[in-house]
């Protein structure tokens, strides 16, 4: 990692414009670090916070997650969900809102909606635990939030060598950096500490061969990614569809009846999204 690099990811880690967000992250990280944690502890933490309790329910009450019945409580999220899961939500929920005030609702869009397929996706396959699979896919882009926060001048650079060369994001971005925003994606996930089922699919969604510790994760990841820009649900900063990994693939043994059958429901999924979730205002 050259000097500058280093520069770049300690100014990053710094968040100046998100400054509420790595103290509740931290708090929430040294709890559960603790064996003698309870789930009721950490949702009295996040629900000190009532517009932020308020968020996070309304995102496991979310289409992506398929509960049939209401969750109404922050400590009943977390007894279904797991404190992983909970602790990614609480990340989505100050990147949501910097999405909206900053006009990038449309990425967002494309966060949910990668979200909800990686959902259906998971109970598909059998994965266990197909929230935290839902909730990486929510979390996979957040580094372009932050390129756009901390560094806008060069983010701005890296879109439109993106509308002048008609290249994805991720390669715009190499161009400009050196690096991605799934490499920024890795550098927060590890000072949040973050479990590598949620940190590996957002640093190798595009990359999904490269990832060794959630492998069948990340893979799910990168196809729902390319799944929901095929449908044009959302703008993840290009219009370009890239291939499946054919490792992906393989890895999932998917086979084409699987991938028609995720496609139908998929279309399904995207309908129940609540269309409110994309305009600023609505915290409930």
């Amino acid at each position: 990692m050259s000097i500058e690099k280093n520069k770049v990811r300690r100014k990053i880690e710094e968040l100046k414009n998100l400054p509420t967000l790595p103290g509740v992250i931290r708090k929430i990280s040294l709890m559960v670090e603790s064996q003698n944690t309870s789930a009721e502890e950490v949702g009295k933490i996040i629900s000190k916070d009532q517009i932020l309790s308020a968020k996070v329910l309304r995102l496991i009450n979310s289409a992506f997650y398929g509960f049939p019945g209401r969750i109404s409580s922050i400590t009943h999220g977390l007894v279904l969900l797991g404190f992983s899961v909970v602790k990614g939500l609480v990340l989505s929920t100050s990147i949501f809102d910097i999405m909206i005030s900053k006009g990038m609702a449309d990425l967002w869009k494309h966060s949910v909606g990668c979200a909800t397929v990686a959902g259906i996706i998971a109970r598909k396959l059998n994965q266990p635990e197909p929230e935290e699979v839902s909730t990486a896919a929510l979390l996979h882009d957040f580094g372009k939030v932050v390129l756009k926060l901390e560094l806008p001048e060069e983010a701005a650079a890296a879109e439109k060598i993106v509308q002048e060369k008609n290249i994805p994001i991720y390669e715009a971005e190499n161009e400009v950096f050196e690096f991605t925003h799934s490499t920024v994606g890795n550098w927060l996930c590890e000072k949040w500490n973050l479990p590598k089922t949620l940190s590996a699919p957002i640093t190798y969604h595009h990359q999904p061969s490269l990832s060794r510790l959630a492998p069948r994760q990340t893979a799910m990841v990168h196809l729902s990614d390319i799944l929901i820009k095929a449908k044009g649900f959302g703008f993840g900063g290009d219009m370009l569809v890239s291939q499946i990994d054919k490792t992906a693939l393989e890895s999932l043994k998917i086979t084409p009846q699987i991938l028609e059958d995720i496609i139908i429901n998929m279309d399904g999924g995207l309908d129940d999204i609540d269309e409110s979730m994309f305009s600023a205002g609505s915290e409930q």
